[in-house]
């Protein structure tokens, strides 16, 4: 059973809540990033990129970008922009993006459940990216950005947690993108009490988003052995039925030599292909594709997934096993840089852009990968294709920031 633990979170002022927090470092380009923290010092993308206040030729991963980091990290709390919170709470933090809303609970999981697969993960990290969440932490002495962990509703713990939130927020901004964040303190020791012997009758944790933040993490806390609270990762945790999941799309550069009609020939041996207006996937098993200025649909033939197989019936395993590899040689979807993956909160106007501009020669819009699909994935010890899933909203960096004593 996972544990959870209070901690005394180092958080802003609520008055500057807003001009401080921001997106996760890796939704954004740096250019993206140095943009959207322009004229505003208390960008927390000082802290989490801070390579945007360096030279655009400026190594992103030398010791100076995260010095410079630490620097304006120590600087937000040296002026009391950011204030430590006097004694370990919980907390809450609701998410709402038009009509859709989540609640989850702000606490620290442990690193040694997320090493025996108490806390289960179903993606594959990379090691650079880990070194640099590494170097991100030490740099710090501190987690600012948030693991987004679900777990198999309770209405027990939903009840609970909605008489709570009926109370005014103690922190409560818009973002620039129009969602809105709300969170409360649970510093009652009855209360922290009763969530932790809830959350102990909760079977498993699962890792949504974050995979590389929980394994810099789990390195952190063995080079340190725990000491100072290392042993423990900052987390959101949310009930599964809660979860907004869109999806990721694919753009491909080039057709691996064949020609557009000679792809679409190709396509008949794995989809039945139909011609019709919008790229919007309607249904499981079902894409659109943008060629040649126009969008088809797509469905794939049924006899070519394994029913039994978890992995193998979600639909970005088939369009790698079924078309990336075989029919265009993309053989590693990690790696290779004939293929770019596109988060659906840019929409398929952001495909369409990449393929009209000749950055591309077309994409593949899917269907969103499912939250049961996930766990059951996770239970089963499986691995799930890179980029299968892209969680909206996102949680914002610097709400919660675990600094260890």
């Amino acid at each position: 059973m996972p544990t959870i633990q209070p901690f005394a979170a180092l958080r802003p002022r609520a008055e500057l809540a807003s001009k401080i927090c921001e997106l996760p470092y890796d939704v954004m380009s740096t250019e993206e990033a140095r943009s959207m923290a322009a004229g505003n010092p208390l960008s927390f993308l000082r802290v989490s990129k801070p390579e945007i206040e360096m030279a655009p030729n400026a190594d992103p991963y030398g010791p100076e970008v995260y010095a410079r980091g630490a620097e304006n990290f120590a600087s937000l709390i040296r002026q009391g922009a950011l204030v430590r919170d006097p004694e370990p709470s919980f907390y809450f933090y609701r998410q709402i993006m038009g009509t859709h809303s989540q609640v989850g609970l702000v606490a620290l999981a442990s690193c040694e459940e997320y090493r025996l697969g108490i806390v289960k993960r179903h993606e594959l990290t990379r090691p650079d990216k880990e070194d640099d969440r590494v170097r991100h932490i030490e740099a710090l002495n501190a987690q600012t950005g948030p693991v987004f962990l679900t777990y198999r509703e309770v209405p027990e713990i939903s009840t609970w947690v909605e008489g709570r939130i009926s109370m005014a927020p103690e922190v409560d901004f818009y973002g620039s993108d129009g969602i809105r964040h709300s969170s409360w303190l649970v510093s009652s020791l009855a209360d922290q009490a009763w969530l932790a012997g809830a959350f102990a009758r909760v079977s498993s944790f699962y890792i949504a988003d974050g995979h590389h933040r929980s394994a810099a993490a789990a390195r952190v806390a063995e080079a340190r052995q725990g000491r100072g609270m290392s042993g423990h990762f900052l987390s959101v945790i949310f009930p599964h039925n809660q979860m907004q999941i869109l999806p990721y799309n694919r753009v491909i550069r080039d057709l691996n030599g064949s020609t557009e009609a000679q792809f679409l020939d190709l396509l008949e041996a794995v989809f039945t292909l139909r011609s019709g207006p919008g790229g919007q996937a309607r249904r499981k098993h079902d894409l659109g594709l943008y060629i040649g200025g126009e969008w088809r649909g797509l469905t794939f033939r049924p006899e070519l997934t394994d029913a039994k197989d978890p992995v193998d019936r979600l639909d970005v395993t088939q369009l790698q096993k079924q078309v990336l590899g075989p029919l265009l040689g993309i053989e590693d979807p990690r790696t290779s840089r004939r293929l770019s993956f596109v988060g659906g909160i840019r929409g398929t106007a952001e495909l369409e852009a990449r393929v009209n501009t000749g950055e591309a020669v077309c994409a593949f819009s899917l269907f969103p990968t499912g939250i049961q699909d996930l766990m059951e994935i996770a239970d089963a010890g499986g691995i799930m294709p890179p980029k299968s899933t892209w969680f909206e909203p996102k949680l914002r960096d610097a709400l919660f920031c675990h600094v260890f004593d």
